[in-house]
């Protein structure tokens, strides 16, 4: 069984490896039951966030074994949530990332360095 931190760096990692921008992951276990990271991307079209979310669900359900509790909005194209119990990935397109500011709505969380995501990154 993988830590959440694992799974939520190497779901950014996925997001980084597909050109995901904008990533940025909060801990929030502390304010909130809901989970233990959000894991924040933006993409630059409704592909591109498919493209976004399939990788990250590819990654997380065969790499480390974690099953996909939920996935909503992915037929309105501009926001996905992946739900994987302790790591919640949102994927928006920029209009629908500032519309709903989820790191204003989340801001007493801890924000987690994301150094290093490129293609030369193993070890996340």
């Amino acid at each position: 069984m993988h830590q959440p931190k694992d799974i939520a760096l190497r779901a950014a990692k996925a997001l980084a490896d597909k050109k995901g921008l904008e990533i940025e992951l909060i801990e929030v276990h502390e304010i909130t039951t809901l989970a233990d990271y959000f894991l924040i991307c933006t993409g630059t079209s409704n592909t591109h966030i498919n493209t976004l979310c399939d990788e990250v669900e590819k990654v997380v359900t065969d790499e480390l074994g974690e099953e996909l509790l939920h996935r909503e909005g992915h037929r309105s194209g501009t926001w996905v949530l992946l739900d994987f119990g302790c790591v919640i990935v949102h994927v928006f397109t920029d209009e629908a990332r500032k519309f709903y500011d989820l790191e204003r709505l989340w801001n007493d969380g801890k924000r987690v360095p994301l150094e290093g995501l490129d293609e030369n990154t193993e070890n996340v």
